[in-house]
C-alpha cells in the first residue's frame, strides 16, 4: 500500500511539473505576442483613431457588399409578384435605408479663430469651439421644420444616430470629423429656414457668431443627394410599447 502511494506521489509530481512547464511556455509566448502587437500598434492617440476609423470604414464597406448579396439572393428566391409595397417604401425612407435626392438646405458651422489677446478679452478657449449642443440645436430645428432626410458630413443620420463631440472632434457612427461641420437636410427650404431662424437654441449659437467669430453659413439648394444609411438600426435600450 505504501509503495502505491509513493508511486502516485511521483506521478503527481511529474504531472505538476509538466503543467508548470507548459504554463511557463504559454506565458512566455503570450508575452512575446503582446510585445509584437505593442510594437505594431500606434502609440499616438490621433494615429490610433485614424487606424480604427480606416478599419471601421473597411468593415462597413464589407457589410454593405454582403447586404447587397443577401438582398439579391432573397429576391431570386421570392416569387415575382406585384404587391403594394408603398408602406415598405415609406418605412425604408424613414429608416434612411433608401438613397434620396431633393431640394433642401445646407448649414455649416466651424470654430472661431483664436485672437492673440484671448485672456485679456475675457474669453475661454471653449467659447471659440463648436460644441455638441450647437450641432444638436441645428439638427433639432431642421427636424422641427419638416426635414424628410438629413446628413452630417458624408453620413446619413437616422433616429438612432448619436452625435457626440470631444473637444472640437465630432464622433459619428464610429468616425471622427473636424470642423467645418456640414449639415444637409432635404425638405421645404423655406420651412427649414424659418425653423432654424426661430430656434432659441440656434439663436444662442448665432450670438457667439457675432461676438467671437464662430462660423455660420446657411444656403438653400435645389438638389441634395444623400446616400442610404448602412449602419445598424438595432435599439439597445428601447422597445415597442
Amino acid at each position: 500500500m505504501s509503495e502505491t502511494r509513493s508511486t502516485d506521489r511521483r506521478r503527481g509530481s511529474v504531472a505538476v511539473g509538466v503543467v508548470a512547464a507548459l504554463a511557463g511556455l504559454l506565458f512566455a509566448t503570450s508575452a512575446t505576442l503582446l510585445k509584437d502587437d505593442a510594437d505594431r500598434s500606434p502609440t499616438n492617440l490621433v494615429d490610433l483613431a485614424r487606424v480604427e476609423t480606416a478599419r471601421l470604414e473597411d468593415n462597413e464597406a464589407e457589410v454593405a457588399a454582403l447586404r447587397k448579396q443577401r438582398d439579391a439572393l432573397v429576391a431570386a428566391q421570392q416569387p415575382q409578384v406585384e404587391p403594394d409595397d408603398t408602406g415598405a417604401d415609406l418605412t425604408a425612407l424613414a429608416a434612411g435605408r433608401t438613397p434620396v435626392t431633393g431640394p433642401g438646405v445646407i448649414v455649416e458651422l466651424w470654430d472661431a479663430p483664436a485672437p492673440p489677446d484671448l485672456a485679456a478679452g475675457g474669453l475661454h478657449p471653449d467659447d471659440l469651439v463648436v460644441h455638441q449642443q450647437d450641432l444638436e440645436a441645428v439638427i433639432n430645428a431642421l427636424w422641427t421644420g419638416g426635414a424628410e432626410a438629413m446628413m452630417i458630413q458624408d453620413q446619413r443620420i437616422t433616429a438612432t444616430s448619436s452625435v457626440r463631440c470631444v473637444g472640437n472632434v465630432l464622433l459619428l457612427h464610429g468616425r471622427h470629423y473636424s470642423p467645418p461641420y456640414r449639415i444637409s437636410a432635404i425638405g421645404d427650404p423655406q420651412a427649414l429656414r424659418e425653423a432654424v431662424d426661430t430656434s432659441p437654441d440656434v439663436a444662442v449659437y448665432r450670438q457667439y457668431v457675432d461676438a467671437v467669430g464662430l462660423g455660420w453659413a446657411f444656403e438653400e439648394s435645389d438638389e441634395i443627394d444623400m446616400p442610404a444609411y448602412t449602419g445598424s438600426l438595432r435599439l439597445e435600450h428601447a422597445q415597442a410599447g
